[in-house]
């Protein structure tokens, strides 16, 4: 029946339809009135009961098979090919980004791992031994080429002076071009490894207020006469080094660490065991 009505006719397909629906409602009945009209015959009841549900059966696939073929045709006319539902762009884009983050995360997890037995872990547990004999621990600050100066401010803020990292920057850069005969000599170039000459050593001073150009020894030894402070640096590997000694007030303590970023050293400030302890209490 399904296969005598072409596909594009829609009438006689609806036609069709209602004919299916009829005839289902008249075999769910026959089956019933049969057993009763051949109840008197020879043949057995239970094979009788068997033949009628298979024929019930093979009635059902055909049925099926005819609304199967109906639910095919479209509007249109045409034959739809039942395809899976098309993935949107966006929930491609949030496929991709989860991908991403998943693979983003087993990196972390894998390299934290290798930090166990890594230069920065082990680093990091030489300082604390070393800090926890002072009765002290790491503080940390942000890496952002600023943090030898931070770390200076935080170890000054207690005092209430208003010093900041632009203002130690431009204090720093100050006394360096006010001495120069102190600081020239021991300024080279990092990439040569060529002593500076006057006007580079100018744009240095200029890098040191302008940019966040990382700080290390000579701008230590400059910090300490500006702030008439001594400065201890802490490292892992090496005994600790003081600038500035022949100032009697409490020195800065900063904790510098090799392996602390890929990108580099880094410095951090500390703070005391016992206020963390009395926070906690």
């Amino acid at each position: 029946m399904n296969n005598s009505v072409a596909k594009n006719d829609k009438k006689r397909r609806k036609h069709l339809g209602e004919e299916v629906c009829k005839l289902e409602a008249e075999m769910d009945v026959s089956p019933k009135e049969e057993l009763e009209q051949f109840s008197g015959k020879d043949k057995d009841e239970a094979e009788e009961q068997r033949d009628l549900t298979q024929d019930k059966t093979s009635f059902k696939l055909l049925v099926e098979s005819a609304a199967n073929g109906i639910e095919k045709v479209t509007l249109d006319g045409t034959e739809s090919t039942n395809q899976p539902p098309r993935i949107t762009k966006a929930q491609k884009r949030r496929d991709k980004k989860a991908a991403l983050e998943k693979e983003r995360n087993k990196r972390i997890a894998e390299a934290e791992i290798e930090n166990l037995s890594g230069a920065r872990h082990l680093e990091s547990q030489q300082l604390s031994v070393l800090l926890a004999a002072r009765n002290l621990k790491i503080k940390q600050i942000a890496s952002d080429g600023h943090c030898m100066y931070r770390a200076v401010e935080d170890q000054v803020k207690p005092q209430g002076n208003g010093w900041t990292v632009s203002s130690l920057r431009i204090q720093t850069a100050e006394y360096m071009r006010k001495h120069v005969s102190d600081f020239l000599p021991f300024s080279t170039n990092p990439n040569t490894g060529d002593m500076y000459t006057p006007d580079a050593f100018e744009k240095y001073c200029d890098d040191i207020v302008n940019t966040p150009a990382w700080g290390g020894q000579l701008e230590q030894r400059a910090l300490s006469h500006v702030l008439q402070t001594p400065i201890e640096v802490i490292q892992a590997d090496s005994a600790p080094i003081v600038v500035g000694e022949e100032y009697s007030n409490e020195p800065i303590i900063l904790v510098y660490m090799r392996h602390a970023y890929g990108l580099g050293e880094h410095y951090n400030s500390v703070e005391k065991l016992k206020d963390t302890v009395s926070e906690n209490s």
